[in-house]
């Protein structure tokens, strides 16, 4: 450990090797992304994955073994059913840092692509001297399109760029809530060494070094597709119902609505409102909410 932590500060005061950066990644039953989002970040400029699988049996934990001989991917099997994100990403952040060398750790969710707006590596914004990279994240909406054959998530390009901010009360509750069009929390890209915890969502950081030089990260942006088809969204609301259910797992207020609707039977109608016309789209557009994106598209 002890020529771990040396090897670390003599990178941090020579700067003479280049950034190792390392994502983790938490997932359960993402067989329909989790290839696209290594492969995307990879030409992103990530130089390793450590991915925790909390039980998959879509594939996913099968698709992970077959990437390892592809890419510096390591697996990490977390049978337990009780959901502790917070505690699981702080351990992947360590596991990155004393195992696969790491000097700075994105902390990612399947269904988030972390670009550089200006192309290129994510490296060519961050350095050795970080403690906790905060980075703005938005939800991509959804078009008519989604419901055409041979649709991909990520063909669209549609970004929420100014989300509307509904009150905790109307999220949960009001049907006319356009729940793509909410704001959403940032990211955080941090510095294992220093790192105390990660906070639930990954959405924050509890770091030594946080209050000397902590900062925003304008060049990153992180697109967000939590929506990729009604079956993916019903799959996902059934395992957020069991985690409510069955364990003490904190979740936002849309999980909330969410598996609230499962329960009414309206899970399909919600889905539906995702989609929006072309007409919503032009007056969105014009209302400035939402905005052609500059992402990248299919890895």
């Amino acid at each position: 450990m002890l020529h771990k932590i040396l090897r670390y500060w003599w990178r941090r005061l020579s700067h003479k090797a280049p950034v190792r950066l390392a994502m983790t990644l938490l997932v359960k039953n993402e067989v329909d992304i989790i290839e696209d989002n290594i492969r995307f970040h990879v030409k992103q400029g990530v130089d390793c994955f450590a991915v925790m699988d909390n039980g998959s049996d879509d594939g996913t934990r099968e698709l992970l073994e077959r990437l390892k001989s592809e890419f510096d991917l390591d697996v990490i099997d977390q049978p337990e059913q009780n959901y502790q994100q917070a505690k699981w990403m702080t351990e992947l952040a360590f596991y990155a840092r004393d195992t696969m060398g790491a000097d700075l750790v994105i902390s990612n969710d399947a269904d988030e692509f972390w670009q550089s707006n200006s192309g290129g590596s994510l490296k060519q914004h961050l350095n050795l001297n970080e403690s906790v990279v905060t980075v703005k994240r938005h939800n991509m909406a959804l078009s008519e399109a989604a419901l055409k054959p041979g649709y991909h998530y990520m063909d669209s390009d549609l970004v929420v760029k100014n989300p509307i901010f509904y009150d905790s009360s109307a999220q949960i509750n009001d049907t006319a809530v356009a729940m793509l069009l909410v704001k959403i929390s940032p990211k955080t890209i941090v510095n294992p060494h220093g790192l105390i915890e990660l906070k639930g969502g990954n959405h924050r950081a509890k770091h030594g070094w946080r209050l000397i030089n902590k900062r925003d990260e304008t060049g990153i942006t992180v697109y967000h597709y939590p929506i990729r088809n009604y079956e993916q969204f019903k799959a996902n609301i059934e395992n957020r119902k069991r985690l409510l259910e069955t364990t003490n797992a904190r979740m936002g207020d849309h999980y909330r609505r969410w598996v609230r609707i499962l329960d009414e039977g309206g899970l399909e109608e919600e889905f539906k409102r995702f989609i929006l016309s072309d007409n919503e789209i032009e007056v969105l557009k014009k209302l400035g909410v939402i905005q052609a994106s500059n992402n990248q598209g299919r890895a």
